[in-house]
């Protein structure tokens, strides 16, 4: 007989609806049972009712603010602590970090990071023994990692000018990361995406997101196309009660434009030939959180000898922080003669012994000599 793993309790306070929402949804894809609380006194009781492991809190809230709720739990819980605000200069993180929270994000955040930032937290307790292997569930991760391989691109991007590759290597509790492009007249589409989730229903997720992206190639304007497939696949979604992180972009090969559309993701970076990479920002939240949801599109320019990069949260997840993440990845991108290369290299940020979910790398390199 296999034991059920432990019960953890979080408790979310935050007064806007729309956000509490969201974070709910994203712990409870972490297996957390989740209290919310729309104040910081019910906030404050909630935690001693439940006797919560993990505590989100927001630090604007309509009562006490979330300095003081941290000071009243630190009075009796240990939970770990992750403030969450709009205000990001130094003396706000100080001043949060100083009265016993154990982390800090701002707003508005990549589920990807703030999932990253949860396991890391966790990772510092003793890890329990793993439960005994259960058939029936084995014989389910290994149609659903049949799934998950059949959605990866078999052609390869050949492009005049570009170097392009992607890897991916699966986890054994098998996730809904994929990635999946093709070529166009006049560049490529390609699109990166994780559905929330484990097991065969986060691949079948997987699936439709990836049939639906396809039907919509030719819709001219990218944020067109990409409004419209999000709403083919929003009632999926909502029967599931999940939802999809997308990274999805255009690019015209001749003048190196890449229209793009980041949903949640959040995990892409610019690395310009010359100057320093950036992360590039999410647009609004992973698709099937909001109705009618509008995601506005970006453009940046690929010069010669630019990179773009985009990885899964398992290669951010083997980090301790954002900017250690950020840096590796643009060392990494800077290092590989090719985009292979590259892409083998961000793997192994996530040594495959130690990684828990699935690593997926992306990369799309203009060569030095493009255009001339």
């Amino acid at each position: 007989m296999v034991s059920s793993p432990p019960v953890r309790h979080a408790v979310v306070i935050e007064d806007d609806a729309d956000i509490r929402g969201l974070l709910v949804l994203i712990l409870e894809q972490l297996d957390f049972v989740v209290t919310e609380a729309p104040d910081g006194l019910s906030g404050v009781e909630a935690v001693r009712r439940t006797n919560a492991e993990l505590v989100t809190l927001d630090i604007n809230l309509p009562d006490i603010d979330g300095m003081e709720v941290c000071r009243r739990l630190r009075e009796f819980s240990d939970a770990y602590i992750l403030m969450l605000t709009a205000r990001a200069d130094e003396i706000d993180r100080l001043n949060g970090l100083d009265t016993g929270a154990d982390d800090y994000i701002n707003k508005p955040f990549s589920p990807k990071e703030l999932q990253a930032r949860i396991r890391a937290l966790f990772r510092r307790a003793r890890t329990p023994a793993a439960p005994a292997e259960d058939t029936g569930q084995n014989d389910e991760l290994a149609r659903a990692a049949v799934v998950q391989q059949s959605l990866l691109p078999r052609e390869t991007v050949r492009l005049s000018g570009y170097d392009v590759a992607g890897a991916f290597r699966p986890s054994r509790s098998v996730g809904g990361d994929f990635y999946d492009w093709y070529q166009t007249r006049d560049g490529m589409h390609f699109t990166f995406a994780d559905a929330m989730g484990k097991g065969m229903g986060a691949a079948l997720i997987a699936a439709t997101v990836r049939a639906v992206m396809r039907s919509v190639a030719d819709t001219p304007a990218i944020d067109a196309a990409f409004g419209s497939a999000s709403a083919t696949i929003a009632s999926d979604l909502d029967q599931s009660g999940s939802f999809v992180t997308m990274f999805h972009a255009r690019l015209d090969s001749a003048s190196g434009t890449l229209s793009y559309i980041d949903a949640g993701h959040g995990l892409a970076l610019h690395v310009p030939a010359e100057g320093a990479a950036r992360r590039l920002v999410s647009a609004g939240p992973p698709v099937g959180i909001l109705d009618d949801q509008l995601w506005p599109a970006s453009e940046l320019d690929l010069e010669p000898g630019d990179s773009l990069v985009i990885v899964s949260d398992g290669v951010l997840d083997a980090h301790n922080s954002l900017e250690d993440f950020q840096r590796n990845v643009e060392k990494v991108a800077r290092s590989g003669a090719t985009a292979d290369d590259v892409c083998a290299a961000l793997l192994e940020l996530a040594p495959a012994a130690t990684a828990a979910d699935d690593v997926t790398a992306v990369v799309v390199r203009r060569k030095p000599n493009a255009g001339l």
